[in-house]
């Protein structure tokens, strides 16, 4: 004899399940996403012994190098970090600007800050484990910042790609000696196979008044369906075992 309660407990335990799935899918596939390990000290990535664990700095047009740094908190206005053109710092409460930048991203600890008019190149890192057609969300955090000593009002982005799917945040106007504050995107994208290059460019003007992109917080996690239709689904197979007991019952009295 099957139990009157079998088909609801069946379709509560469907429900459950799909709850932890979806749990145990928003695994962070993304290396060093915080930028934390880190070799050689802050500066321009792959110059004189700067290594992000993870993280590639590609050729910039005409150059060996993107113009892409790696902060510590606190040192973006203070000490700067050293490139191959110089030292770098940024417009900050340190170096004459209340501009209320704080010296760290909201992720804390080191962030990235990429010059998007000079020496333009991304930084990447090779994704696996994916599925080819499935949705990954990509998120973090980022800003708009200036370099110091320089004057004028500039914009900021960023391009970021998946394969060969390229989606961009929006553009922002910065003030002169300005910083935007921090915001949180996500962007959505199809893998194309089972490995895909995720990549972070950033691309800013005027070229001379350095506009320069930060990031950090960076998560990709397989997307899956928001709690509500979730919920709604779970709901359903509910409803669906309430359907197939009453029949049960119909035929029971014929």
């Amino acid at each position: 004899m099957i139990s009157k309660f079998r088909p609801i407990a069946i379709a509560a335990t469907i429900g459950i399940a799909l709850f932890a799935v979806a749990g145990a899918q928003a695994t962070n596939l993304v290396t060093n996403g915080s930028f934390e390990t880190l070799s050689g000290g802050i500066g321009q990535i792959g110059y004189n012994g700067t290594t992000l664990n993870g993280w590639s700095n590609n050729n910039g047009s005409g150059h060996s190098l993107g113009y892409n740094f790696v902060y510590s908190a606190g040192s973006a206005d203070t000490t700067g970090a050293n490139g191959n053109s110089g030292n770098v710092k940024l417009w900050g409460p340190n170096d004459g600007s209340a501009n209320g930048f704080t010296g760290a991203s909201p992720d804390g600890g080191n962030f990235i800050a990429a010059d998007g008019a000079y020496q333009v190149g991304a930084i990447s890192q090779t994704i696996t484990g994916l599925t080819a057609g499935a949705k990954y969300t990509v998120s973090f955090w980022w800003a708009g910042a200036q370099q110091s000593g320089f004057t004028g009002t500039t914009t900021e982005q960023w391009v970021v790609s998946l394969g060969s799917q390229t989606l961009s945040t929006d553009v922002v106007t910065n003030a002169s000696h300005g910083f935007t504050g921090w915001m949180y995107t996500s962007l959505t994208f199809t893998a194309d196979g089972t490995s895909d290059v995720l990549s972070f460019l950033a691309a800013g003007t005027p070229s001379g008044e350095p506009p320069f992109s930060l990031l950090d917080g960076v998560s990709m996690v397989a997307a899956v369906p928001e709690p509500g239709s979730v919920t709604l689904l779970a709901t359903g197979l509910i409803a669906l075992g309430v359907i197939v007991r009453r029949r049960q019952l119909a035929r029971v009295r014929i």
